[in-house]
């Protein structure tokens, strides 16, 4: 496995599925691992999928990095939309991979550029729908 020091190879198909969710809203989470040394796309969520998808999506014992394109209403009745970067590390996930995607993650987000909030959770109640919709606004 690579260390934070030699850094972690980026597949090209993440930054492009990244830019296709932030530019034309095509989908509405997109999930990535660490395979090989690299970071890769591992599930994509079309964007009639919910958040609950996106929750269920998640592997209950394996590290994700994760976006999604959360639609909120503001009190004054506005539509708006915030793109979270989730760096999902469960606590029954292998020592050896939560220090991998920790050491991992700050390169690969800089990858990502149009991220505005961040979320680590480490259990489905850290990054519950009112998380993210307190986050949001």
């Amino acid at each position: 496995m690579a260390n934070a020091a030699s850094g972690m190879a980026v597949d090209d198909e993440c930054k492009l599925k990244f830019l296709e969710l932030k530019a034309r809203r095509s989908y509405r989470f997109i999930t990535y691992k660490i395979e090989d040394q690299q970071v890769i796309v591992d599930k994509i969520g079309g964007s009639d999928q919910t958040y609950e998808d996106f929750t269920n999506s998640l592997p209950a014992d394996e590290c994700r990095y994760a976006v999604f394109d959360f639609d909120f209403t503001t009190d004054e009745n506005c539509q708006k939309s915030k793109i979270f970067f989730i760096a999902w590390s469960p606590d029954t996930s292998k020592v050896r991979m939560k220090m991998v995607y920790a050491s991992s993650k700050d390169r690969f987000k800089r990858e990502l550029d149009g991220i505005q909030v961040e979320l680590q959770a480490t259990d489905p109640s850290e990054m519950s729908f009112d998380i993210i919709k307190s986050r949001a606004i």
